[in-house]
């Protein structure tokens, strides 16, 4: 631990860049993924209030829903498009002017959503929140892949888990300014939306004073010079032959090969096995039961009689608690490797689910499982933030090389994007059906996931990334190589047979 913070000491610099990235990049997008909650009662009054006045008649519920529904799918609209524009956009100019044009795209958004109520206008709030998704889905693509690539080779893991903690930071940012004591409430909820120009505007101030990435200097530009400067700027004074000479590697191994687009990386057999492992990754990062813990945690609160009060202050200790645990992961990564902390967590994930789904079955014969209900919930989270919620976006900027990275990040921006709006849609039918036996589904899909990370995700922890896609090709051709020994050895016993 104490070579850990002489390290942090040492790359101060970097220290102050990756504030900067997650201040306006997976920070803003936690804030307006989660603030929406804290403002629907009063959009919806907003919305009522303004047809009356413009119609002078009262908005039927349907339509009022239909109206709320749209406002929380366009910022998932708006993501999906940014994320299909970001491959592009960071391959032709680089994370660092997508970053600025992409602040100047959310201050913009915040204008409409912060005058929305003075201009009596509720489609200026549909415009901002679907500018908002644009800007998310540019800004978690950038700022993971940043991120990853301005890190020396012994921070890689905790710079790479950095954009997690700004997501969970967001989050629980959002939380603590939608108490009724701050900006939640029915005055002051336009301003609480408009919070996030503040982060977008401290990024698009401070931004420029920082390098683009060394290897995309380097690999990209072919910036020999700039690609030095670049890390002398970030490092500080020091020997970092080890990091130049993998990108030179690198660079060797790619050469005459220009970054790919979407659908050019899908059609590269050799990325299969790096994609399958990003699927697989993302996939059981969606379907890990964090939604139903998200669904049932204010229910499982009231059947433990906690006060309605103090239940949106309990809400957010289980929001600090994962973003306390995801800083405890990123000090830690580095040392225990990647693998163990992914299947590592997503057992213990399974096993807490276990015991949750017994204390609700339980509940109603024994009091004081409710108890046990809410705790295992913190528990829980503390899991999945020490495992996947910041192993996973090591892992994914790890495997790739530049020249497929933005595009397939681009491939998991959709995924994640499809997910959560598959998850909202289908996610309440499913509570509806099996009710707390929807936890069995989750508990099936952590040990499967497990399983899966334990035998096929090689560990990347101190390894360059052609290292780590030699690796992948040398299991691949293990395989193959299996596959036709066992070829060979059927043919010759029908031969045998047939003699």
């Amino acid at each position: 631990m104490a070579g850990f913070l002489s390290d942090l000491v040492q790359y101060r610099k970097l220290l102050l860049m990756i504030m900067v990235l997650g201040i306006g990049g997976t920070h803003l997008s936690g804030f307006q993924m989660s603030v929406i909650n804290y403002t629907s009662p009063y959009i919806k009054k907003f919305i009522n209030a303004t047809w009356m006045e413009r119609y002078g008649s009262v908005l039927h519920q349907e339509t009022l829903t239909l109206l709320w529904s749209f406002i929380v799918s366009i910022y998932c609209v708006g993501g999906m498009i940014g994320c299909l524009c970001s491959g592009y956009l960071t391959a032709k100019y680089g994370k660092k002017k997508c970053l600025l044009v992409n602040d100047v795209v959310l201050l913009v958004a915040t204008l409409h959503t912060g005058f929305s109520r003075r201009a009596k206008s509720f489609e200026m709030i549909l415009i901002g929140r679907f500018l908002e998704g644009i800007g998310a889905g540019i800004n978690m693509n950038a700022h993971v892949q940043y991120a990853g690539e301005i890190s020396p080779k012994k921070l890689r893991g905790f710079v790479n888990v950095t954009s997690s903690v700004f997501l969970a930071l967001g989050k629980a940012v959002a939380r603590i300014l939608g108490l009724r004591d701050l900006l939640g409430t029915e005055d002051m909820w336009n301003v609480l939306l408009s919070f996030s120009g503040l982060l977008a505007l401290i990024q698009l101030l401070f931004l420029p004073f920082f390098p683009e990435s060394p290897p995309y200097l380097l690999l990209q530009k072919g910036d020999k010079a700039g690609c030095l400067k670049a890390m002398k700027q970030l490092w500080g004074e020091g020997n970092y032959h080890t990091e130049f000479d993998d990108m030179m590697k690198e660079k060797a191994v790619t050469k005459g090969t220009k970054i790919m687009n979407v659908l050019e990386v899908l059609k590269e057999p050799s990325v299969y096995p790096q994609l399958s492992t990003m699927l697989l990754l993302l996939l059981s990062l969606q379907f890990c039961g964090l939604s139903a813990i998200t669904f049932y945690t204010s229910e499982i609160f009231q059947t433990a009689n906690l006060q309605e009060s103090i239940i949106p202050y309990v809400s957010l200790g289980v929001a600090i608690s994962e973003l306390v645990s995801i800083i405890f992961c990123s000090s830690i990564i580095d040392r225990f490797g990647r693998r163990i902390l992914l299947w590592g967590g997503y057992l213990l994930m399974a096993l807490i689910l276990v015991l949750l789904e017994t204390s609700l079955l339980l509940g109603d014969q024994f009091l004081w499982m409710r108890y046990c209900s809410v705790v295992l919930i913190f528990l829980f989270i503390i899991a999945y933030g020490i495992g996947p919620a910041g192993a996973i976006a090591s892992v994914m900027n790890e495997i790739f090389t530049l020249s497929t990275r933005s595009s397939a990040f681009v491939i998991g921006g959709i995924v994640i994007w499809l997910g959560l709006t598959f998850t909202g849609m289908i996610f309440p039918f499913a509570v509806m059906l099996l009710g707390p036996f929807c936890f069995l589904i989750f508990i099936g899909v952590l040990i499967i996931s497990a399983v899966l990370i334990y035998l096929f995700l090689p560990e990347t922890k101190g390894k360059s990334t052609s290292e780590i896609t030699e690796e992948f090709k040398t299991r691949q051709f293990k395989k193959k190589r299996h596959q036709t020994v066992e070829k060979n050895a059927t043919e010759e016993k029908t031969f045998c047979t047939k003699l």
